[in-house]
């Protein structure tokens, strides 16, 4: 992997947006710039509990791919360090959640994100924080 891009949007959009994991759960970007990303998942049933809610894995999914995008958004390459994540409320099967990454704090080799989960109707799902470290020379 590249320590540092050329294009740093595009990347982040069509490389780490579109990652054999993101794809195979149907996440989609719905917008980047620099240090910001908007991503979308559609709740399948397949990705709910047994209290027929969106899985905690689910919603983790979905920020941590907005995380994820922002954080490699910037002209080089970043890796989680640390993610945690709160969640308010359940979600039912066919709403379609939405995170957004922005930047709390950015240094020189670490950043920390906050990405926040919201449902089709605005409703905040859940709120995460993440840690990046970044491959600068």
């Amino acid at each position: 992997m590249k320590l540092v891009v050329d294009d740093p949007l595009k990347f982040a959009a069509e490389t780490v947006g579109k990652d054999p994991f993101a794809t195979f759960l149907g996440i989609k970007v719905e917008e980047v710039k620099d240090s910001y990303s908007r991503v979308s998942m559609l709740v399948r049933e397949e990705f709910c509990n047994a209290a027929v809610r969106a899985h905690g894995g689910a919603v983790f999914s979905v920020a941590d791919q907005a995380f994820a995008i922002a954080c490699n958004s910037r002209g080089y390459s970043a890796f989680a360090a640390e993610m945690k994540i709160n969640y308010f409320q359940g979600v039912s099967p066919g709403q379609t959640l939405t995170a957004e990454a922005t930047p709390l704090d950015i240094r020189k080799r670490i950043s920390l994100w906050n990405i926040d989960v919201t449902d089709s109707d605005g409703n905040k799902i859940a709120v995460a924080h993440g840690l990046a470290y970044h491959f600068v020379k």
